[in-house]
């Protein structure tokens, strides 16, 4: 394999299409540089849970003999997928043990096979929580997925393997969940951009669901070009004769891409206080700050219902959640984690009076956020409550209060995917001076189906480099 590509996985994933594309780098050596890596470095990363050696080697051999496969936006670039993607040959797992005695998958997940037929090549399966039932990744089948920045810290979660591959530098691009904050958590916590996009707006066909009424999928990278360009070629509409995603909007493709070079003119940024300040340390109302200063944000609003919104969440969760597994629950209880059989058990107990009331709040909190649109075009709050906590930590400080970690790293993301709403994460670093190493995220939210919104401004915090999502040192390809 020739070494020479390897700091070709130091670039974004647009720039090594580019190089496949015009033969400057075949797509084989590319894929055996990441497979490289991944075998060199995720013994202390722990984000892949399957490595696809022999199909990525045969897809990239295929690229190679063949000019036309080579002319794809994302010619031979190497991505991975949480692993409750379906990927045919293999159990989805969905971080459980249960699910290995299940059949394996006979067709890819569409949105894997949307970016395949856009050039990239898939490479493996990542860690997660079981079920997506977490914020920390700390899988006890699995083992728990480390955070490249600092490896005796959570990778955050549940889609904690997503963001550690691409800050690990061993994919440019992969994709996660994003249930009450699934993407958006370790997105943060890894420091790379992520995008929730608005619900409905990719299709789900082909993943594992957790929670069907708040699923979404999306992608991380770590450059906005990336996130762009990788959610404009997965956006679209199932084909109506073979649709299996009943909660997919029948809309047309509205590429982001050609938007980023916009700037900032003319957009309406507002700062959420209340609730979001609160449950929010220093070092997080610090990056907002600091995006606030470079967007400039003056305007300080606060969101009607929140805390009953986040309620409304956390039953409507607890309760569908549970719906799905109750066979199991009676026959493989002890198979099941044990956090994750718990609030399932808690979950099935939940009164269906305070599902249909749940839903009912839910209703009236999306319109009054609704209206708050009508005097802004994005909001700033942040993406978790602090920076990555060690591995094996039960509790977070936030001023005088002790809260539960693996809740409360949802606190400022649930209230946000509750209402379906598009939400880019950006990276922003040296917030927390005892910890400078590490990134914490903001959100970047906006009125439904203006993902656009929120990629033209995280592309603009990019470029002055306020937001920006390097390479761990300790990984960076050499």
């Amino acid at each position: 394999m020739p070494h020479d590509a390897l700091p070709w996985l130091g670039q974004d994933a647009s720039a090594m299409a580019q190089a496949v594309r015009t033969g400057q780098l075949s797509a084989s050596a590319l894929i055996e540089a990441s497979l490289r890596h991944i075998t060199t470095h995720d013994t202390q990363l722990n984000a892949f849970t399957s490595v696809l050696a022999d199909r990525a080697r045969q897809r990239a051999r295929q690229m190679d003999a063949d000019p036309l496969l080579r002319q794809g936006p994302l010619a031979g670039v190497p991505f991975a997928v949480k692993n409750l993607f379906d990927v045919a040959g293999l159990p989805t797992l969905a971080g459980s043990h249960i699910e290995r005695d299940s059949p394996p998958a006979s067709t890819d997940a569409l949105l894997v096979r949307r970016l395949e037929a856009a050039g990239a090549v898939l490479v493996g399966a990542l860690n997660m929580d079981e079920y997506a039932y977490g914020f920390t990744t700390e899988n006890s089948h699995e083992g728990p997925c480390r955070n490249p920045h600092d490896t005796a810290r959570i990778a955050g979660g549940s889609s904690g393997g997503s963001g550690a591959a691409v800050a690990g530098g061993q994919v440019p691009l992969s994709l996660g969940s994003d249930t009450n904050g699934s993407i958006r958590v370790p997105a943060s916590l890894c420091g790379v951009f992520g995008l929730k996009p608005t619900f409905g707006r990719l299709p789900r066909t082909g993943s594992y669901p957790f929670v069907s009424s708040l699923d979404h999928l999306g992608p991380f990278a770590r450059s906005v070009r990336d996130l762009a360009l990788s959610y404009d070629l997965m956006q679209g509409p199932e084909d109506e004769r073979q649709a299996r995603d009943p909660g997919c909007a029948q809309r047309a493709v509205q590429a982001c891409s050609p938007l980023l070079t916009q700037g900032l003119a003319g957009l309406r940024v507002g700062v959420l206080g209340g609730w979001f300040e609160e449950q929010a340390s220093a070092p997080a109302q610090r990056a907002v700050q600091q995006v606030a200063q470079a967007l400039g944000a003056t305007t300080r609003l606060e969101l009607p219902l929140v805390e009953a919104g986040r309620a409304a969440a956390f039953v409507i969760t607890n309760a569908e959640a549970a719906s799905g597994h109750l066979n199991d629950l009676r026959r493989r209880a002890d198979d099941f984690e044990p956090l994750s059989r718990d609030r399932f058990l808690a979950g099935a107990l939940i009164p269906a009076a305070w599902v249909a009331r749940a839903q009912r709040v839910r209703l009236r909190y999306a319109q009054a956020v609704a209206a708050v649109f009508q005097q802004v075009d994005l909001l700033l709050a942040p993406a978790t409550p602090c920076v990555a906590t060690p591995i094996g930590a039960e509790t977070l400080q936030l001023g005088e209060r002790r809260l539960p970690l693996r809740p409360s790293m949802g606190l400022l993301t649930q209230p946000i995917s509750c209402i379906g709403l598009p939400v880019c994460s950006v990276p922003v670093w040296g917030c927390d001076p005892e910890l400078p190493h590490l990134p914490i995220g903001v959100q970047l939210i906006a009125a439904p189906w203006r993902e656009d919104l929120t990629l033209r401004a995280a592309a603009a915090l990019e470029a002055l480099g306020l937001a920006r999502a390097p390479i761990a040192p300790d990984f960076l390809p050499r």
